[in-house]
């Protein structure tokens, strides 16, 4: 059984109520993992900006140190098992991309995570919930909260899930094949919000054709068909960031993931 770290009743917050408990359960809909202990996710979302106005309770820092490791682990392994034939240093730049600060941030914007952490009022006022930093960090703790609440094999599952078209992207050597991770960054930092995607499907059981359509600050725009409905997601998601990228002059991708000359969004912590 893992150990669980001991939160004394006096560091624990009231317990969430209404919007914030909704949005709790998203969450954890969203990553396909039900807390057992809900007190760990609690923990998980505590920046440490919010517990230093809070009697200084404990943060997430020490959950984000855990679910480095882990995250690690389950990328190195897997990478490994699916990868016979590539070398040392390939492997190490694949597992490097995978678990980098903007990986890990496109991955906390895709859940809505930062939607549901609990910042101190200065990064509130100067939006934290969109940071780099704060997301990627967030993002560890969950995966160690993760692995407190249901071990290796659920946190396995829960990391993953989540990277999976970040893996595909990765292996194939085509890592800007991943355009709904660059959509949902460049969504979340013009219009504060991510895409939804909106689904039909074609053609009889053996030769279904499926249509994705991006859905953004309210208005349509771009389309995209495929095989599956990943593929068409991919698809629709190219071809928004291209209409988003001619509308604003910004080149349609870049390798570090930021935007060019535009400065837009709050800077990293």
């Amino acid at each position: 059984m893992v150990d669980r770290p001991d939160i004394a009743a006096g560091d624990a917050p009231s317990s969430p109520r209404g919007g914030e408990q909704a949005r709790r359960a998203e969450l954890c809909r969203r990553i396909e993992h039900r807390f057992a202990d809900d007190t760990l996710l609690e923990l998980a979302l505590r920046h440490r900006s919010w517990c230093s106005e809070h009697g200084g309770v404990e943060s997430n820092e020490r959950l984000e140190f855990l679910g480095d490791s882990v995250l690690g682990l389950v990328v190195t392994e897997h990478l490994f098992a699916g990868s016979p034939t590539s070398s040392e240093g390939v492997l190490a730049r694949r597992r490097s991309e995978l678990v980098s600060a903007n990986a890990l941030a496109g991955v906390a914007r895709s859940i809505g995570l930062g939607d549901v952490l609990r910042l101190g009022k200065g990064e509130e006022a100067t939006g934290g919930r969109t940071k780099t930093s704060i997301l990627a960090d967030a993002m560890e703790g969950v995966i160690g909260a993760v692995y407190l609440d249901g071990g290796l094999q659920a946190a396995r599952s829960v990391v993953l899930g989540l990277l999976d078209e970040r893996i595909d992207g990765v292996v194939s050597g085509d890592v800007t094949s991943d355009h709904k991770s660059r959509l949902q960054e460049m969504a979340a930092r013009r219009f504060g919000e991510l895409p939804r995607y909106d689904i039909s499907e074609d053609g009889p059981e053996h030769e279904k054709v499926f249509c994705a359509v991006v859905r953004l600050a309210g208005e349509r725009w771009g389309a995209g068909e495929g095989r599956t409905k990943k593929e068409a997601e991919q698809a629709a998601a190219r071809e928004t960031t291209r209409l988003l990228s001619q509308r604003h002059d910004e080149p349609a991708a870049r390798a570090d993931g930021h935007d060019a000359d535009r400065g837009e969004g709050p800077p990293d912590a």
